[in-house]
Order: C-alpha cells, then sequence, then structure tokens
C-alpha cells in the first residue's frame, strides 16, 4: 500500500491559483454533493488562566470519493510570538476504503479556501467594474483576501489598514505588484467612504467598520469575527446591507456580526436573504441594484476545505515528472 503523501505550504504556495479554485468552489457548492456534518467547536486555553482558544473539527465526504477532516486551532496572542492566530492540517482519504490519501498543511490550505470562498460571493456581489478595496487586518489572511478579490474583479487601489501602522506599511510594500498599489492608511474612516470593496480579517471584538460610513453601491466582505461575542460591524452596517452568508447556521449562530443584531432585533432572520450555495444555483441573484450595499459574512464552510483539498492533491498528481513535490 502506498504512503500518504505530505503536501506542504510550500507545494501549495507555488502551485495554487485563485481562478482555478474560485470555480471548483462555485460548482460544488451549487451541486450540494458533500455531506457536511456539524463541526464540532471547542474553547480551551493557551494558558491556565484563560479559554482564550479554540479548536475547531471539521468533517466532510462525498460518497464513493472522497472523506476529509481538518483540525484548526485559533490563538488570538500567536501574534506575539509572532506566530498565525491560525494553526491546522487537513487529512484527506478514499471514501470507499479510508485509505488516507494525503496529509495536507491546513493553515495555507484555510487561508486560501477562506480567501477564494469570499472572492467566490464577491463575483455575485460586489459591483463588476469595483476598482478599489480597503483591507482591514494585516494578518496572514490579508494578502489572499486581496489577491482573491483582485481575481474576480479589475482591483487597482488597496487600501491596508492594521492595529500596528509600521507593520501596514511594510506588507503594503511587499504587496504592491503591476496590478494594483497598496497603500497603508492610519484611519479607516479616511478612506471607508471612497472604495467599492471593504474586507475585513480581524480578530476584534468591537465593531471596526461603522454603518455610518457605509456608501451606496460597496460591498462589506467579514471575515473575522468567529465567536457570538466578535464582530467587525456595528449594528447599522447590518441593518443597512442585504445579508448573504457562507452558511446560514454558521453564519448566524457563530459570529456576532449577525448573532448580535438578531438578539438584539435589530434585524429579523429573514433579513439573511440567502447563503452561498443559493448564490451558485442561481436560486437567488445577488446583488440587485447599482446602489445596494451588499454583505457577506463567512466563518468557514467544511465543503470549502474539502474542494481545496481534492485541487492540491490533483495538482500533486498531475505534477510533470522530474517536478520537485514537497516544499520546505
Amino acid at each position: 500500500m502506498n504512503e500518504p503523501i505530505s503536501i506542504s505550504a510550500d507545494f501549495i504556495d507555488r502551485h495554487h491559483r485563485y481562478a482555478e479554485l474560485i470555480e471548483l468552489l462555485r460548482r460544488a457548492f451549487a451541486e450540494s454533493a458533500v455531506t457536511i456534518p456539524d463541526r464540532l467547536h471547542y474553547d480551551f486555553g493557551s494558558t491556565a488562566e484563560k479559554l482564550n482558544s479554540t479548536l475547531l473539527v471539521m468533517p466532510a465526504w462525498q460518497n464513493g470519493q472522497d472523506l476529509g477532516i481538518k483540525l484548526v486551532t485559533i490563538n488570538p496572542e500567536n501574534s506575539a510570538q509572532d506566530l498565525p492566530a491560525i494553526q491546522g492540517s487537513y487529512l484527506l482519504m478514499d471514501a470507499r476504503t479510508g485509505v488516507i490519501r494525503a496529509m495536507i498543511e491546513g493553515t495555507s490550505l484555510t487561508r486560501k479556501r477562506t480567501a477564494a470562498t469570499s472572492a467566490l460571493a464577491a463575483s455575485y456581489l460586489a459591483d463588476p467594474a469595483a476598482d478599489s478595496l480597503l483591507m482591514i487586518g494585516t494578518g496572514a489572511l490579508a494578502p489572499e483576501l486581496i489577491a482573491a478579490h483582485a481575481s474576480v474583479r479589475p482591483i487597482r487601489r488597496v487600501y491596508l489598514w492594521g492595529r500596528r501602522p509600521a507593520r501596514a506599511r511594510e506588507l503594503a510594500r511587499e504587496l504592491t505588484n503591476d496590478q494594483y498599489e497598496v497603500r497603508p492608511v492610519e484611519k479607516i474612516d479616511s478612506v471607508i467612504r471612497e472604495v467599492a470593496v471593504i474586507s475585513t480579517a480581524t480578530l476584534s471584538a468591537e465593531p471596526l467598520v461603522c454603518g455610518a460610513d457605509l456608501q451606496p453601491g460597496q460591498h462589506l466582505d467579514l471575515v473575522g469575527a468567529y465567536k457570538p461575542d466578535m464582530r467587525e460591524s456595528d449594528d447599522e452596517a447590518v441593518r443597512k446591507a442585504a445579508i448573504f452568508v457562507d452558511t446560514y447556521t454558521g453564519a448566524i449562530q457563530e459570529s456576532g456580526d449577525l448573532h448580535i443584531p438578531l438578539q438584539k432585533g435589530v434585524i429579523q432572520r429573514d433579513q439573511v436573504l440567502a447563503e452561498l450555495s443559493e448564490l451558485c444555483a442561481g436560486k437567488h441573484p445577488g446583488r440587485s441594484s447599482a446602489a445596494e450595499i451588499t454583505l457577506f459574512k463567512s466563518v468557514g464552510y467544511a465543503l470549502e476545505d474539502l474542494v481545496a483539498a481534492r485541487y492540491y492533491h490533483q495538482k500533486w498528481d498531475t505534477l510533470k515528472p522530474g517536478e520537485p513535490k514537497i516544499g520546505r
């Protein structure tokens, strides 16, 4: 029996293409052929004093094809040790035999499938002519979200805000390229009114995006705030927007961006208009007018992991003979 292969972060970075992964996700969401049990969510302590970290266990399978499971930890204090907050591993198996096909570095997989999912949603919800983006957050997801959005919309100007201005300046220099210029900003409200797309990827417990600042036609992509007591947008932002989610159950129950305004009565459940599978299957058209403010809230879905794992495994299988397969 063949030993399972090991797919590294370096391999993923070198062979990933957003346009390819986004289309695979579009097809998978539309077909809804993958079984997704409820994911397991546990809080634990990185120290003995406080339960400040999270363990996620995310299984998924398609009968007769693939079975996968992802283990992810989210440790907000990792930045103090210069480590990404999200750590993870993915196990891809043959659903017919249970044989392990691949062990995949889960942190890179998670970043790229998360960004690809945001871009997939933006392909239905953002202004087709959107050429500007405000990225709120300077963590490991920020470069991926910028690149993913720029793969579905003609982004030319990117503004980057982070709690550490020096980090924002450094990252802006690293990310500027021939397609788009990245400019650091010290205040969110200095540019938020003039951009077409706003993407947030933070671990903030307090709103960073205020509805008073949102302008007609903007698209708001909320990626952080993965717990019911965390939020990146305020009540007014949610009230003003046409709301879409990756999945109803996950986004409504797990993130404070929707859970809190629903509990307060600011919005009602029927104001969450569609989940991503309905957009991809053509059951909802997405953006309804040029002036509409759209909001997409994601918390992650195991279908995305399985699709990404298949994608990277197929990349491995189709490499030219002699090309190195394992990175650092």
